[in-house]
């Protein structure tokens, strides 16, 4: 006579072909935790953006002030804050940037450039009155502005 031996799990529970579900659930979602937690860690928010405002990033060079912002992965700055008024160079920095941040473009401006995927890019905003000047990638995912005040 044998006896039928029963292993910890058999039959309890969880059905033998569901096994491997639960088992691809759990890693898919050790994944997902992951993901979220690297994100996080990189000094952005979860929407791939910093929502950062910042004054270093603007300076004054020949008469002309000089905003300075970095493309890769969206805008950093997302908002920058400069003088009203005032000739404007918007200088935009990559660095192995090969999303859509690379498409910028300004509406209001009705400008719209490819950028380098290393480089720097000198946009000449011109003198910009009082006002929020808007910006983003070209397919809108990634916005960035520059609020011009007195």
């Amino acid at each position: 006579m044998t006896k039928n031996k029963k292993k910890l799990g058999d039959g309890v529970g969880v059905p033998s072909g569901m096994k491997s579900v639960v088992v691809s659930v759990l890693i898919s979602g050790l994944i997902v935790v992951g993901a979220i937690a690297f994100v996080n860690s990189s000094g952005g928010d979860s929407s791939g953006f910093s929502s950062a405002t910042t004054g270093d990033n603007v300076s004054l060079v020949g008469g002309r002030q000089i905003v300075e912002i970095r493309a890769k992965g969206g805008y950093l700055p997302y908002r920058s804050i400069a003088k009203a008024d005032m000739p404007t160079v918007l200088r935009i920095n990559t660095n192995g940037t090969f999303d859509c941040s690379a498409a910028v473009i300004i509406p209001s401006l009705g400008f719209s450039k490819i950028l380098p995927q290393t480089g720097s890019t000198d946009i000449d905003l011109g003198v910009q009155p009082f006002g929020v000047l808007w910006g983003s990638c070209g397919m809108g995912m990634y916005p960035f502005e520059v609020e011009f005040q007195r």
